[in-house]
């Protein structure tokens, strides 16, 4: 079921469906699997190249070559503007993997020890969510199911934390507080029915 919020079109799944993060099950691997880099909201590519020298340090080598060769985006085979991965293993080019095979965000990490103001590319943030824009100017919020995240639905569903609670940070960020109100009554008349 779908419902309308300040011409966003929400997928029901969002407010009832289960969801936290089981980083020690999945070890970040949402930053190595995929077919192509993390989509680019507008004006993040520019935002990842202003505030490179803030966590550039925090990258992994072959992922700064990545960044020289290819730039700080990419336009994908389905014409989106995405992270450049690098060459050879598909990972982000801005992830990086310590030595006990945890994958992090370089950006991230800069963010976290005050180095920038820029926290991550909006789809990771915000992810198992995904935005879709539609040529009626209406912004879709789907959940996304990926296998990787499977863990993350079985954890959250134990602890009761639902997709839109975990999430509350990136979608405050992205559609502000009243927006996230909106979601929190749907969701409570949701578990009404």
């Amino acid at each position: 079921m779908i419902i309308e919020i300040d011409n966003c079109l929400v997928s029901t799944e969002i407010l009832t469906e289960y969801f936290c993060c089981n980083y020690s099950d999945c070890q970040g691997c949402c930053c190595i699997v995929g077919d192509s880099g993390a989509p680019l909201e507008e004006g993040e590519a520019d935002c990842l190249k202003s505030r490179y020298s803030g966590y550039a340090p925090f990258m992994a080598p072959d992922g700064k070559l990545a960044v020289e060769t290819q730039g700080f985006s990419i336009i994908d085979s389905d014409g989106d503007e995405v992270t450049p991965l690098v060459k050879g293993d598909g990972r982000c080019a801005y992830s990086v993997t310590d030595a006990s095979g945890n994958t992090f965000c370089a950006v991230e990490k800069g963010f976290e020890k005050g180095r920038g103001t820029f926290r991550k590319p909006l789809s990771c943030w915000i992810f198992p969510i995904r935005l879709k824009k539609f040529s009626t100017g209406s912004t879709g919020l789907m959940l996304s199911r990926e296998h990787l995240c499977s863990a993350a639905f079985t954890n959250g569903r134990q602890k009761g934390i639902k997709v839109y609670e975990f999430l509350r940070e990136p979608i405050i960020h992205k559609f502000g507080k009243d927006f996230y109100s909106q979601l929190c009554q749907a969701a409570e008349l949701l578990d009404k029915q």
